[in-house]
């Protein structure tokens, strides 16, 4: 009888925790992906032009050599756009295209690339 009257306790408390509130993570709440856009598709390959003409003005522009980082943000989330010259022995004055991208949420927290993209050419629809 100790043994079922311990059960019974123990039942009863394991109920109590349950009800017990959770400390918040503090995170803020999940970002809305936009949808109906395009995506990555019409950035990987993308000139400087064209970036310009999705996103608007970047907030940064640096160049290196041939290579070439376009930097657009908004309120949701920073995209860094890496642009080569085509090809692996590109020729003289060609013009560079994205080739990689790099995504993250204002506060430095990942987001997911085509997220970004999305939410980029919302703000620049509004």
């Amino acid at each position: 009888m100790k043994v079922f009257g311990a059960v019974v306790v123990g039942l009863a408390l394991s109920g109590c925790a349950a009800s017990i509130a959770q400390p918040s993570s503090g995170r803020p709440p999940a970002i809305p992906i936009p949808t109906g856009t395009a995506g990555l598709g019409q950035v990987i390959g993308a000139s400087a032009a064209s970036l310009t003409a999705m996103f608007g003005a970047p907030v940064a522009d640096v160049r290196e050599g041939s290579a070439r980082k376009l930097q657009f943000g908004n309120a949701t989330c920073v995209l860094d756009a890496y642009l080569y010259p085509k090809g692996r022995e590109a020729k003289a004055g060609a013009e560079p295209v994205v080739t990689y991208l790099d995504t993250r949420q204002t506060d430095g927290s990942p987001i997911d690339r085509a997220s970004c993209v999305g939410a980029l050419q919302a703000g620049r629809r509004r």
